[in-house]
């Protein structure tokens, strides 16, 4: 009798098994990676309890700042730690977005999660933190405290960018190279350190790297890669309002209709070859994707207003010439004509009456940049940003469709 009984629960177990779907994680090698902004709580009212994470391996929180004394600190105190959920509980240590990653991860197991330092609005003390053996000691030490404070998995360093400050360019220094190296260094031997001291737990670093040729060229490729679990490329952000040409913000391959020989390595195709060429391996190349488009005003009634002039920028979603995707389909799609490039493998939308241009990634695009992903053996897709997306997560169920099929 105890025998049948033994036998009829492990066939339950068995049956149980096969009845419970397999995690994103464990049903595919490659890493979609999603990043959530700290802001998305305000305007965009975009919750933590909107993320769909069954459909991302991890999550990147947009941004922890940098100090004047060089150390890693809390971006946005009210969204970050004080924000009050429905349901929090009044004696929890601390609230809002941060708390809410965690319940997120008891939820699904699978999901990593990971604090962003910086960004382009961010980066300014990025120079100073990584100008000396010291400094880079104190920036660490503070980045793996903010880590462990809040329940973080990892860090993402988004300097943008070593050398050439985005945001305020008279900032870098020619040594930013060498010192990018010797922070992520310092960096990897803090959380190694930390990681040994909680049981042998591996915390991950990585990094938002440009897909520029001028920006990685100020960057040692090859020797940070050992440090780093994955290199995040943001291919995106190729061309926008600050052209006074119109053409493709995130393009998968180069247009031979594009006559300006300067274009030509401006796409995400010779971004990734360039990094390979590098030496980084395929498995830590993850393609950077957008869920945004670029837009141009006063564009001409020529080619559908692609590589055609533009005298401005049109109002976006949230800032001038930046459009979120689901503001795309439900205001623009159904009043201009969408044209596609088969060489650049992405869509743009032109609408005569008015004059605007705008370059975009839809379903079909991401598709088409997730399948790449696979035939080249590269290590996943991130995108830039969560709220930009529909509220039925079209884009990401294009990329996470096409990542797990056959």
């Amino acid at each position: 009798m105890g025998r049948r009984r033994l036998f009829i629960v492990v066939l339950l177990l068995f049956i149980g098994m096969l009845t419970v779907p397999l995690t994103s994680a464990q049903e595919s090698a490659y890493r979609i990676i999603g990043y959530y902004t700290s802001w998305s709580i305000y305007a965009r009212t975009y919750f933590v309890t909107d993320i769909p994470a069954d459909k991302l391996t991890h999550l990147n929180y947009a941004f922890a700042n940098v100090s004047e004394g060089g150390e890693c600190i809390v971006g946005d105190e009210w969204a970050d730690a004080q924000y009050r959920y429905p349901d929090d509980p009044i004696d929890a240590p601390f609230l809002g977005n941060f708390r809410q990653l965690n319940v997120l991860k008891e939820q699904y197991p699978h999901l990593k999660t990971l604090i962003s330092v910086g960004g382009w609005t961010w980066s300014d003390h990025f120079s100073d933190a990584a100008l000396t053996a010291e400094s880079r000691a104190t920036f660490a030490r503070s980045c793996v405290v903010l880590m462990k404070q809040y329940g973080f998995d990892g860090l993402d360093i988004d300097w943008e960018y070593p050398v050439h400050v985005g945001a305020n360019p008279e900032l870098g220094r020619p040594e930013d190279t060498e010192n990018f190296t010797l922070l992520l260094a310092e960096l990897r031997a803090q959380l190694d350190a930390q990681g040994e001291q909680d049981g042998g737990v591996h915390y991950l670093l990585t990094i938002a790297a440009p897909a520029g040729p001028y920006y990685y060229s100020l960057i040692q490729l090859d020797q940070i890669q050992p440090y780093l679990d994955w290199i995040n490329v943001m291919a995106y952000d190729f061309h926008g309002g600050w052209d006074t040409t119109t053409n493709f913000n995130a393009p998968l391959y180069a247009a031979s209709d594009d006559s300006n020989p300067d274009n030509a390595p401006l796409n995400a195709d010779a971004s990734m070859k360039a990094y390979l060429a590098a030496g980084i391996p395929a498995e830590k190349l993850v393609l950077g994707v957008p869920f945004y488009g670029r837009g141009w005003s006063g564009v001409p009634d020529v080619q559908h207003g692609l590589f055609q002039p533009a005298n401005g920028v049109p109002d976006g979603t949230w800032e001038p010439g930046a459009f979120d995707y689901s503001d795309l389909e439900a205001n623009y799609l159904p009043t201009s004509t969408r044209y596609w490039h088969d060489e650049a493998s992405v869509p743009w939308l032109y609408n005569a009456d008015q004059q605007i241009m705008i370059s975009y990634d839809d379903p079909e695009s991401l598709r088409i940049k997730a399948a790449c992903v696979k035939s080249q053996g590269l290590g996943g897709i991130m995108f830039w940003e969560l709220s930009g997306d529909t509220r039925a997560h079209a884009l990401l169920n294009a990329l996470y469709e096409q990542l797990h099929a056959e």
